[in-house]
Formats: structure tokens, sequence, C-alpha cells
């Protein structure tokens, strides 16, 4: 799989508080989440992030609770791929389970601006800047989970596994 964004760069332990705040959690919708996707983190990221667009945050992205909204708001945004250095581990797992492809690495954060032009392939496990040339590697995504990926999440990686 073949991603091309720019980057929204944002520091160490964005919470799921900060990725969805709490006065949205009952909100089930995704196209709704998805408004309010990082909107006291960063005002400007809703309003200007364009579809195929990459977050790439410090360490600890998505630690706080356990919930789901925050994968869903940010796949409903349009964002299509996050990479980070490293990731709370339950969101994670909810992030594989929403269809959210994510990825670590130091090197690369390190060495992505916000407003860069990317290019990430999952299946080569290469992160491409496009502005300064530099290419990191990642560790592929395993096929078992880019299968869950490309159906577009858990639920429906089952559900088009029984038909």
């Amino acid at each position: 799989m073949k991603l091309k964004g720019k980057a929204w760069k944002f520091g160490p332990n964005i919470d799921t508080d900060a990725i969805i705040p709490a006065r949205y959690l009952n909100v089930t919708d995704p196209e709704e989440l998805a408004q309010h996707c990082m909107e006291d983190e960063s005002p400007r990221f809703g309003r200007e992030v364009k579809d195929g667009d990459m977050i790439v945050a410090e360490t600890n992205f998505g630690c706080g609770s356990s919930r789901e909204h925050a994968p869903i708001a940010i796949k409903a945004k349009g964002v299509s791929c996050v990479i980070a250095k490293s990731f709370a581990r339950i969101f994670y797992r909810n992030a594989f389970n929403m269809g959210l492809p994510i990825v670590e690495s130091d090197e690369a954060v390190d060495g992505i601006q916000g407003g860069h032009e990317l290019d990430v392939d999952l299946d080569k496990g290469e992160i491409r800047n496009r502005p300064t040339g530099k290419t990191y590697k990642v560790s592929p995504i395993p096929a078992f989970m880019q299968e869950i990926i490309d159906d577009g999440g858990l639920m429906e990686h089952i559900a088009r596994r029984r038909s």
C-alpha cells in the first residue's frame, strides 16, 4: 500500500482526549467525530488537513483511555497514516482494528517537519521525505495486519472472511 500526503507534526504524549475531546464521546458517527479531530491540540488541523495527509508525532501517541473514538476520528478525517516514535499499546491495537495504518520510526519523526510531503510504502517499509530526499526504513506491517487494514478494519475483515 502506497500513501502520499503532507505531515502534521505533533509532540509527545498526545492522548486520546487531545485526538478527540471527551465532550464528544457520546458521538458515534465517524464523520461527526472527524469534525472534532485534534481540535483542541491544533485548530488549524481540522480546517486544513486534506485527505491523505499524515500525522507525525513523538513518543506515546494515543496514550490515555482505551476508547476507539480516537483512531475512528483520525481515519474519518482522511488521515492516511500515523507515524510516531512510539504508540500507547491500546491505541496501537485499536488503530489496526479500525483499519488505520500506523508505523514507528524515531529517525523518520526526527527528520520530518510539519508541512513536509511524504511518500509511505507500507509494503516495503519505507518513508520518503520529498523535500529532504531522505528515505527511512520502518518495519513493514505484517501481512495478516495489512489484510485487516486493506479490508477496512477488524470487523470488516472478519465479515469478508466469513463470506
